[in-house]
């Protein structure tokens, strides 16, 4: 089957938006549940890039001859980019009313204590992108970026909502979404009188912008979430761009790659596919998406035959996820298919932190750029 060159993908995306299928919403519910339990993962692994002030530029880097040629499993570590407002102590044109993901209308009037949260911490640093952070007065074990890092933690047990250590806050508004739990505390806090907005949880490269202009929107800066999102975009684009140089041009030869979530304490095992996120991310990175190649809808059990038959040359997994079940040698004792697969063979495992590698948001760009380090230079990154 065909494999569209990622770059012209992601902008024909961007031209022709559309609403996310209610398969797509499911799948998005399902991987809240599977994370919730996930605390902030640790990015140790047998093989750690370099500091990200000592990497080279991708654009810099020469690719491998055939990308299946390294054995080993790496870790992709996004750099560490530090907040860059769009706006300077910008003016929210208040009061705003907007109709949130759920078809719910709230007017909001006060955006001076305001909490961000969601499962991947991209709520809250589109907050501080948009030059908004001084009105952030909590946040979720995600947002663990340094301007965020100090404040009140508002989630517990991992990703769990606190309704007690929310109302200490005396938040004016929250952003949310339904990757977070208890749904009874959102609601708790809407019968509290705190406007709560809630926005799609859909995560994919083709919906960064809307991410991102859905929360502008609701905190009165519309102008300041098109200029963030017009720049994430360009970022998006300009390391596809290179990703493009570095990935083999013949379709026959590129990586094939299936990502995998493991919860080896629970003996949980999904293959990733069409509608989880997973499909895009590997598509922009210039790779084969195997478990869309076999049609395989949302995220679902894996099986032995489904795994041997789609044959990846490469695994992605969260950094929790391969810890939990011990590594790449658990993960071969645990699910012995891996080592009939080519990726299995040659231990060919790329883990990324559970709160990056498909979190889609503002730092997109930064962790495409860490996850073609890690697919194509493996040993310059």
């Amino acid at each position: 089957m065909p494999h569209p060159r990622p770059h012209g993908r992601a902008r024909d995306a961007r031209r022709n938006p559309r609403r996310a299928p209610r398969a797509l919403l499911l799948v998005t519910a399902l991987l809240g549940v599977l994370l919730a339990g996930c605390a902030s993962p640790a990015t140790t692994a047998a093989h750690a890039p370099a500091a990200a002030g000592d990497r080279p530029p991708l654009g810099e880097l020469t690719p491998l001859e055939d990308p299946r040629s390294w054995v080993g499993e790496q870790t992709a570590v996004s750099a560490a980019t530090p907040v860059d407002p769009v706006a300077q102590d910008p003016q929210p044109a208040l009061p705003v009313t907007v109709t949130d993901a759920q078809g719910t209308e709230v007017t909001v009037t006060d955006t001076s204590r305001v909490l961000a949260l969601d499962l991947y911490g991209s709520t809250s640093r589109i907050l501080f992108e948009l030059g908004l952070g001084g009105s952030v007065v909590g946040r979720d074990a995600s947002s663990d970026f340094p301007e965020a890092g100090g404040l009140p933690l508002v989630t517990r047990d991992g990703h769990d909502l606190n309704g007690e250590a929310i109302l200490d806050l005396a938040p004016t508004l929250i952003i949310t979404d339904t990757t977070l739990g208890p749904w009874d505390t959102v609601l708790q806090m809407r019968d509290a009188g705190i406007p709560v907005v809630v926005v799609d949880s859909r995560r994919d490269l083709e919906s960064v912008d809307d991410l991102i202009t859905s929360v502008a929107a609701a905190v009165g800066l519309p102008r300041e979430g098109e200029a963030l999102a017009a720049r994430t975009q360009a970022e998006i684009d300009a390391v596809v761009a290179d990703i493009e140089r570095l990935a083999p041009d013949d379709p026959a030869d590129r990586l094939r790659v299936a990502f995998l979530y493991l919860r080896g304490q629970a003996g949980v095992f999904y293959l990733f596919g069409e509608g989880s996120g997973a499909e895009a991310l590997v598509t922009a990175l210039g790779g084969v998406d195997v478990a869309a190649e076999i049609g395989w809808q949302g995220m679902r059990p894996v099986t032995d035959e489904a795994l041997v038959a789609a044959a990846p040359d490469l695994l992605l997994v969260m950094t929790a996820g391969l810890e939990s079940v011990g590594g790449v040698d658990g993960l071969l004792e645990q699910l012995p298919a891996v080592a009939q697969t080519p990726a299995g063979e040659h231990r060919r495992v790329v883990d990324m932190a559970d709160s990056q590698v498909l979190s889609f948001g503002p730092t997109s760009a930064q962790t495409l750029d860490a996850l073609a380090r890690a697919f194509y230079a493996p040993d310059a990154s």
